[in-house]
């Protein structure tokens, strides 16, 4: 370990406007040998996206998969033989407490739909083991305020699904504002959106996902003005757009625009649908340059550029980054350059809880 943080030391000392994600050597395409600590994660709900976890985290160097949550016995069968994960480290959701007596588990990655969150994290946390939880994390601030005092009272970490926060692209936006070579910032819009298939799948459920497009890809813009800009928003206001009122029932969006106010006189434009394809941009203006992502926040490679020229950092699979950053959150107590614990999921709840205020009013809505 200690051989390795030399190396990185040395490569991040001569590689200028590279930003370092702890010692993950590979974001700059070198292999490392690692030797430390490797976090043991159960994984909850076996859909597509934890698919997508699970096929990302077999190049992970810092986690392994452990464990098995599911309420579909056949999922557990593939999946268990796929991943080489023995009999008793599976569970269903009705047993999954049992994981209290389970040393071959650290953590457990909850990818269920969003209305199931708050309570199955409570469940982890409560049986001692770290939470890694999907973004959003609850369907209300509430929820999620709720989520951060029972990991505190049971002395475990709290982590969000957020992989933009690790992606070498968006750290080097993020570098580059705070160190002022966009010098006031001014102007931020955010696109999120795709056209959403099967009218009956639960994102379109209200009790099992809280809302619609918002809460599903609204969240990115959200967020990400947050750490774009360097502040939190202080005001909201919103407009609702809904042309199909079958399949976005009450309280299901289909389209939102949405602006937040920011305390240094920066403004971002929003927009939230899940009625058109493609939208997958950021840009962040300030008087000295720009920055442009598109796409931003999809899987990958993201594109970006700025008043100084395109940047070219070579692609990693988010999620293999993610979960082997996190393996240094949970085993080593590191601090992320962008923060991914409870409490900057709570700040995005806050914001989508004041969005839907502020359609519902047509008010301004002020945040504290």
């Amino acid at each position: 370990m200690g051989t390795r943080r030399s190396f990185v030391k040395k490569l991040s000392a001569g590689a200028v406007g590279i930003p370092l994600v702890y010692n993950s050597v590979d974001l700059y395409g070198m292999e490392a040998i690692y030797d430390g600590p490797i976090l043991k994660v159960a994984i909850m709900g076996l859909g597509s996206y934890a698919t997508r976890v699970a096929e990302a985290m077999q190049d992970c160097k810092r986690a392994k998969i452990t464990g098995l949550i599911s309420g579909t016995p056949s999922k557990i069968e593939k999946w268990k033989s796929k991943y080489n994960v023995p009999d008793k480290n599976c569970y269903n959701y009705e047993d999954f407490d049992k994981i209290v007596d389970n040393p071959d588990i650290d953590a457990v990655y909850v990818i269920t739909p969003n209305g199931l969150h708050a309570e199955q994290a409570k469940r982890v946390a409560k049986a001692g083991k770290h939470v890694i939880c999907e973004k959003p994390m609850g369907v209300n601030a509430q929820e999620g305020q709720e989520m951060v005092e029972a990991c505190k009272k049971a002395k475990v970490k709290l982590l969000i699904g957020y992989r933009m926060h690790f992606e070498a692209n968006t750290l080097e936006v993020v570098r580059m504002r705070k160190e002022d070579e966009f010098g006031k910032i001014i102007f931020f819009q955010g696109q999120s959106g795709f056209i959403i298939g099967d009218p009956n799948q639960w994102r379109l459920d209200l009790k099992l996902s809280g809302g619609g497009a918002m809460m599903d890809i609204g969240i990115y813009s959200i967020n990400g003005a947050r750490y774009m800009i360097g502040e939190e928003p202080i005001w909201v206001t919103a407009q609702e757009t809904k042309n199909d009122p079958v399949k976005f029932k009450e309280g299901i969006d289909e389209t939102i625009q949405f602006q937040m106010g920011f305390p240094g006189g920066a403004v971002a434009s929003c927009l939230s649908t899940y009625a058109v394809n493609h939208l997958d941009r950021f840009y962040l203006a300030g008087i000295k340059g720009f920055a442009e992502m598109q796409p931003s926040t999809g899987y990958g490679p993201i594109k970006a550029r700025t008043n100084k020229g395109d940047l070219n950092f070579k692609h990693i699979t988010h999620q293999t980054v993610q979960m082997d950053e996190m393996a240094g959150i949970i085993l080593e107590n590191r601090e992320p350059l962008i923060p991914v614990n409870g409490e900057e999921g709570v700040k995005d709840m806050k914001i989508i809880d004041a969005i839907f205020k502020a359609v519902k009013t047509g008010n301004k809505v002020f945040l504290q």
